[in-house]
């Protein structure tokens, strides 16, 4: 996978979270914090910035929201790492992220403002999204990352960010929480095509019943995307040209045809590969000198067919 920015599969996901409604069923769905509860859509702020520091610019992908819970100033930051290795740096990587924002707040706050004994910083909380195939064994706090850092307590900065980590969320979990976010982590984690058409018929039924047309369209433009991507590396599959038909259909329709379209792809895939079986066996059995009647058979296939076989041979 890319690991730049431009990637259609980071852009995607920051459009899934960009929607206010779904950011809040991200939260209340994976996030087991009683400050949760107190954070309304409506309250949301959507800050449209991205801090890309030289140092990671071909990595960094964001979303920020800005709430203010009982009069305090709360800054949600959410780092998406969508890439199959797994970035030991990334303490230092969200400390820096989290120092830019607390930079860019000084910034365009009034002097005035700044001086007054009761002013204090928005309180960031940093996330990471991660959907690489291994695990996650990099540091969750900034203090692992110091040298020397356990022996000073709390006279040294420290913090430690929630992480998602999409391929270790168990799938009847996810179908627990049954909402758009779950949906696209259910199709998202790495998982056989067999596998992926039995969840999209279980995800027809979540986005029927729990999603709002909005969502609708921000999801079918994820998974056509995700799809798009995915089946661009088989070259002889027909679903990257069928994608842009399903497409144009909406909601738990458009799921509905993928899954069918994706099942009808493995049956053709699995008759041409007992069918190819078959043609080397067929192979085998004339370089023995076995007759084309015999040949017929043992395989099954027309005579034809075994004919032409033998006339490449020769």
């Amino acid at each position: 996978m890319n690991n730049s920015i431009n990637n259609e599969h980071d852009l995607g996901y920051k459009s899934i979270l960009s929607n206010k409604k779904n950011f809040v069923e991200f939260l209340r769905g994976f996030v087991n914090k009683q400050w949760v509860d107190l954070i309304k859509e409506e309250d949301l702020i959507l800050i449209d910035k991205e801090f890309i520091l030289e140092d990671f610019k071909e990595e960094e992908a964001d979303i920020i929201y800005k709430v203010n819970l009982d009069g305090n100033e709360i800054i949600f930051y959410v780092l998406l790492e969508l890439q199959s290795k797994v970035d030991f740096r990334m303490p230092i990587r969200l400390f820096m992220y989290m120092a830019e924002i607390w930079r860019d707040e000084l910034k365009n706050t009034d002097e005035k403002i700044k001086k007054r004994k009761d002013y204090k910083l928005p309180a960031i909380v940093p996330m990471v999204l991660y959907n690489g195939k291994n695990n996650w064994t990099a540091a969750r706090s900034f203090k692992e990352k110091i040298s020397g850092g356990e022996l000073f307590g709390d006279n040294i900065v420290d913090f430690k960010y929630l992480l998602f980590d999409v391929n270790r969320m168990e799938k009847d979990k996810l179908l627990e929480i049954a909402n758009i976010i779950s949906a696209v982590f259910l199709i998202d984690q790495h998982i056989e095509y067999e596998e992926i058409v039995t969840r999209l018929e279980l995800i027809g039924r979540i986005i029927r019943k729990n999603a709002t047309k909005e969502q609708l369209q921000v999801f079918r433009n994820w998974i056509v995307n995700i799809f798009k991507d995915r089946f661009r590396k088989n070259k002889d599959s027909n679903m990257a040209r069928l994608l842009m038909e399903i497409s144009e259909k909406e909601g738990e329709d458009m799921v509905s045809n993928l899954g069918r379209k994706i099942e009808e792809e493995l049956k053709i895939r699995e008759e041409k590969g007992r069918e190819e079986g078959l043609e080397k066996t067929a192979q085998r059995l004339l370089l023995m000198g076995m007759d084309i009647r015999f040949v017929v058979e043992a395989t099954g296939l027309d005579k034809d067919k075994i004919e032409k076989i033998k006339e490449r041979l020769n």
